[in-house]
């Protein structure tokens, strides 16, 4: 048998995920933002939140799963719904945890397009409280600190994973029209460059940038109309952020990312119905 080269031996981070279905790799990432971002900052509000949003999440997903669909539906993407909601999410309260989470997979059986869902879960529940119900629920602010070490990890895991998903592109193309807008909006404001780049690295915008935006249920079809999607969430979340809207990049998704998965869909129906001719013209 022939000698690997020393250079091809995979690393302890491949090895890890290349023997799990990939299907469960996302719950296995954002479980590890969970913990680097609970056990370094005191992420979670209390253990009771996190059990109430996942258990609301995967409870709903499975009755409606077998009710609409007829089937038990793998409960992997509710899990991470429910995660997101509990990370993402503040409140005095515990019953805003349980009702996100629950608007958030209804939404995915109640609002679609062609029998598809046009909302990423997590964010359509979460927008949605955030804008109707500011006095009772907030959004997370709490940064890495100064410490690098944390942001590292959860940035090569993601940056792992997108690639797998074949989502870099989405990631990539949105971090570099932040990085840009953050630029013009420091010029127009008169803050500092840094300043304004610096949410980039907190953890709410690491389940943004890998979970959300690249949810590949939500994402329109063509890699090119991925890349202008997300440049485009990019910019409308630069005018909300002028406006001084807080939560400027689930507002942003909310509404670009359904607006353009219909185009899309339309675009595929007008391109399926105009090669139905060619198809008959070449049988005869």
């Amino acid at each position: 048998m022939s000698k690997k080269p020393p250079g091809s031996r995979p690393n302890i981070i491949s090895r890890f995920f290349s023997n799990i279905p990939f299907r469960y790799v996302p719950p296995v990432f954002i479980t590890i933002i969970l913990l680097t971002g609970h056990f370094t900052f005191g992420m979670l509000e209390s253990y009771q939140t996190i059990l109430l949003s996942v258990g609301c999440a995967i409870a709903t997903e499975l009755i409606l799963s077998k009710l609409i669909l007829g089937k038990w539906k793998n409960p992997a993407s509710a899990y991470i719904s429910g995660i997101s909601v509990s990370i993402l999410i503040r409140s005095v309260h515990l019953w805003p945890f349980a009702v996100i989470s629950i608007v958030s997979i209804m939404s995915k059986y109640v609002l679609r397009y062609r029998g598809r869902h046009i909302w990423n879960p997590s964010n359509f529940g979460i927008s949605w409280f955030l804008f109707f119900a500011p006095a009772t629920v907030a959004g997370l602010s709490i940064q890495w600190g100064n410490s690098l070490l944390p942001m590292l990890v959860i940035w090569c895991l993601g940056l792992f994973i997108a690639v797998r998903a074949k989502r870099l592109h989405i990631t990539l193309t949105y971090v570099a029209g932040f990085i840009l807008f953050s630029y013009l909006r420091s010029l127009i404001v008169g803050t500092g460059f840094f300043t304004e780049v610096a949410p980039l690295t907190g953890p709410m915008y690491q389940l943004f940038i890998f979970f959300m935006i690249t949810d590949p249920a939500t994402t329109v079809s063509t890699r090119r109309g991925r890349i202008i999607v997300a440049f485009l969430i990019a910019l409308v979340e630069f005018v909300f952020r002028l406006n001084q809207m807080i939560y400027a990049p689930f507002y942003s998704l909310f509404l670009v990312g359904p607006i353009a998965f219909i185009i899309d869909m339309k675009l595929q129906e007008r391109k399926a119905r105009s090669s139905v001719p060619d198809m008959a013209v070449r049988t005869h």
